[in-house]
């Protein structure tokens, strides 16, 4: 592959296409590549060119000393049905690609999962990924790739809580879950699998997201440094545990979606 054709993460470029016009002082161009490990990230992109999707995943893994264990691989379901995957969300990143790792390997790579902006700059992994929170003129062709996904054979994780998880009286947990899972599920005959992921990011991360809160700031400071914490986590060890599969049929009457939702979002938490 040809130095041109490397991936690379520039902030200076990313700052002057979402705001042309500003000028950006030098210092704060300086901190947001730090904490964003523009460099860190470039040089794996330099000695990794060929790599992508699950080998990549692999090659970042083995570049960042992550190693995870899987408890209950046995309630993983047969290859021949079609899935969604549904986890708590601790980590806002590494998570969604260890998932990604371990389900694609056991379902020979036909896994795709909901993504976050961060992610969604990782170009080697862009097959395995699904864009969210599309609007405005671009919500008609995000519902029709949507129902290209979900009638695919590719099996789907998704974190129904939608940001990763918060420190609320002590505890590390998720927000709300969404129903969305719970719809599509039923819509398209889809069984649904409950992971329980354990993990967190640091002190600073949770005391910042509560500090925006405090003063009423609607923008997720706290994300900017998702990358950061990612790189936190080098050296780090992670379990994983897996669920038995939930019959899409469950998902009835009974109960509203929103209720279903919180249900099987108990039983993740039970998990732990």
């Amino acid at each position: 592959m040809s130095e041109s054709n490397i991936i690379k993460i520039d902030v200076r470029a990313v700052l002057k296409s979402k705001a042309p016009k500003a000028r950006v002082p030098k210092f704060i161009v300086n901190y947001l590549r730090r904490i964003v490990h523009e460099e860190e990230f470039n040089r794996y992109f330099s000695e990794n060119p060929d790599l992508k999707n699950l080998d990549f995943i692999e090659g970042a893994f083995n570049y960042l000393d992550i190693k995870t264990s899987v408890e209950g691989e046995e309630n993983l379901p047969p290859k021949d049905g079609k899935y969604i995957f549904v986890s708590n969300h601790p980590l806002g990143g590494l998570d969604g690609i260890a998932l990604g790792y371990i389900i694609g390997k056991k379902y020979d790579g036909k896994v795709r999962f909901f993504s976050n902006d961060l992610l969604m700059n990782l170009h080697p992994m862009k097959d395995l990924f699904v864009p969210v929170n599309k609007v405005g003129s671009q919500s008609k062709n995000h519902a029709e790739l949507m129902q290209k996904l979900y009638e695919s054979e590719d099996h789907l994780i998704t974190f129904p809580a939608g940001m990763c998880s918060r420190k609320i009286k002590g505890k590390i947990v998720d927000l709300e879950w969404k129903k969305n899972f719970v719809s599509k599920a039923v819509q398209y005959k889809r069984d649904v699998v409950p992971i329980y992921f354990k993990g967190r990011n640091s002190n600073f991360f949770y005391n910042l997201a509560n500090l925006r809160k405090f003063l009423g700031l609607k923008f997720n400071v706290e994300m900017m440094y998702l990358a950061d914490e990612m790189f936190k986590q080098r050296g780090s060890h992670f379990s994983i545990r897996i669920g038995k599969p939930i019959p899409w049929e469950t998902f009835d009457k009974k109960k509203s979606q929103s209720d279903w939702a919180h249900w099987v979002k108990d039983i993740v938490y039970n998990m732990e």
